[in-house]
């Protein structure tokens, strides 16, 4: 069995795609987004594919396509579809499973189900990406409780942006978690620089450790 981890925000728009590309690198894994919400411009998982280096077998297709960038419950409303929750299921890979879910946790899938509440099915290992500015400690602490208050399994948080040392303290304190590491915000962002950047910050090992 290999490991799936899921790569998951406490909001959207802070790094957490490169993140995601730059894990799949460093665990020499496969990526997956199973839902893209704005497929005009480049896709999440094309992004991924190009800054992680990876050949077209280790980016899983999308189980959902959707025109429009919004949320996914929306997005497929104007596509005239309903996102099926209860069909989405976790491949079987060879290698560890690297999953990008859309914005934050609490983002609709459907005007049922929330993400989070997928994740709490699937019972993959989670980890929170958190930017390191302003509002940062009471979006995270927020996001850790939420995923406790379903059971769902925490891996750590890895922060992305700036260091902050006294923040990233203090949500790894109040938050009884374990902070894997911090992704500097990167120019030029190349695949050699991500690269570079996760090797030197973050342990494979500490990814590893979860359980399929």
């Amino acid at each position: 069995m290999t490991a799936n981890i899921v790569v998951t925000g406490t909001d959207t728009g802070i790094g957490k795609t490169v993140f995601a590309a730059g894990l799949t690198a460093l665990l020499d894994g496969i990526y997956w987004k199973p839902v893209q919400s704005g497929i005009e411009e480049q896709t999440d998982s094309e992004i991924a594919a190009r800054l992680a280096g990876l050949s077209a077998d280790r980016v899983l297709p999308e189980t959902w396509r959707l025109k429009e960038p919004l949320s996914p419950h929306r997005a497929a409303e104007l596509d005239g579809v309903e996102i099926d929750a209860d069909a989405l299921a976790l491949p079987v890979t060879e290698r560890p499973l690297i999953i990008e879910g859309a914005g934050g946790l609490m983002v609709p899938v459907n005007r049922r189900t929330l993400y989070i509440d997928v994740f709490a099915r699937w019972q993959a290992p989670v980890v929170l990406c958190a930017r390191t500015g302003l509002g940062t400690i009471n979006h995270t602490l927020l996001s850790i409780e939420a995923l406790r208050s379903r059971a769902v399994p925490l891996l750590g948080v890895a922060f992305i942006g700036d260091e902050m040392a006294d923040t990233q303290r203090t949500i790894a304190e109040m938050g009884k978690v374990r902070v894997l590491g911090r992704l500097p915000r990167l120019d030029p962002l190349t695949p050699e620089m991500l690269a570079e950047n996760m090797h030197a910050n973050f342990s494979a090992a500490d990814f590893l450790e979860a359980s399929p």
